[in-house]
């Protein structure tokens, strides 16, 4: 299993200090989560139907033609090397470790490259997989570059996979319109910007076929009825999505703000997470862990990733934590 952010329980049993106490910035989830509604007690009885209109919730609110919801996009990570033969696959690095693992775990020769070289090298690849904007490395991508890039693979039967889980909040670069393209495969996570990570959701977005497979390959009910329930609103809330998304530019301009001005200038940032390539990674991250403030490290490269403070009296603390620290 590898590491992820968000074991804060086990954060609090190594340092001693109660979870209540602690500032949790280690996930990039948004800390402005859509407000989940009374749940129906009948979505606990009943099986899950898949005809209970959130699929037409979700391809409005990501316009997309055809989509298979998931349990989170995890799901699709790890079903989707298990529907091609061997394969040479380019998996951006540094990125979400998950789907170099998933491809690696299926039998797949795995070549880890920079942005640059796998858009430079295509020609030597099967699949390519690209996180957009990248987690960690903030990577950006030009639509049209990723088309072209997605028409070079397919030409040969090759796979264009892009893992949007943080592109909510800069829909304009999303490729779910264009996700029915043969061979392009689209994944989306509704637990980022909707601070819904608990309910396990996220859309795999392609063509007729490859949905076919990815849901044979994940069988029946592959959500629960009550995350079926809050998701199908939670898609459609126009209002509180442009306010969120607001919300998250600002927070995420003030905490750049912090860490700059304590000489941490972010190497890469999105609407969810700064990210720090340090040296002394580790050291900052242990000295910010024993004031009860939890960060994502990362040791190769050694970095920290910084999520969002919820309000002004978290970043307040984050603040007066990083003078001590680092003065």
């Amino acid at each position: 299993m590898l590491e992820h952010g968000g074991r804060l329980l086990r954060a609090a049993q190594r340092y001693g200090i109660a979870p209540r106490d602690w500032l949790d910035l280690s996930t990039g989830v948004s800390p402005f989560a859509w407000p989940v509604p009374a749940i129906p007690a009948s979505t606990w009885h009943r099986l899950p139907e898949d005809d209970d209109g959130l699929i037409e919730a979700a391809r409005d609110y990501y316009r997309a033609p055809r989509l298979l919801p998931v349990a989170g996009s995890q799901a699709a990570i790890q079903a989707l090397p298990t529907l091609r033969a061997p394969s040479r696959v380019g998996v951006l690095a540094p990125g979400y470790a998950e789907h170099a693992q998933a491809w690696r775990r299926a039998g797949h020769a795995v070549e880890l490259l920079a942005a640059a070289e796998l858009i430079a090298q295509a020609e030597r690849f099967d699949v390519i997989v690209l996180i957009h904007p990248n987690n960690p490395g903030g990577d950006i991508f030009e639509r049209d570059a990723l088309l072209r890039l997605h028409a070079t693979l397919a030409a040969r039967g090759g796979w264009l996979v892009v893992d949007e889980a943080f592109i909510d909040a800069t829909p304009q670069h999303s490729l779910c319109a264009d996700s029915e393209r043969e061979g392009l495969v689209v994944l989306r996570s509704v637990g980022k910007f909707f601070g819904l990570a608990g309910a396990r959701a996220g859309f795999a977005c392609a063509g007729e076929a490859l949905l076919t497979a990815l849901c044979e390959q994940l069988g029946p009910w592959t959500l629960t009825g009550p995350s079926r329930f809050v998701l199908k609103q939670a898609l459609a809330d126009r209002d509180w999505q442009l306010q969120a998304s607001g919300r998250l530019h600002a927070a995420s301009a003030r905490l750049r703000d912090v860490l700059t001005g304590h000489g941490l200038r972010p190497t890469a940032s999105t609407a969810f997470f700064h990210w720090c390539r340090r040296d002394d990674a580790v050291a900052l991250h242990e000295a910010l862990a024993t004031r009860a403030i939890f960060t994502r490290l990362f040791e190769e490269p050694p970095s920290l990733r910084f999520g969002l403070p919820a309000d002004e009296t978290e970043l307040a603390r984050l603040d007066a934590a990083l003078a001590e620290v680092l003065r």
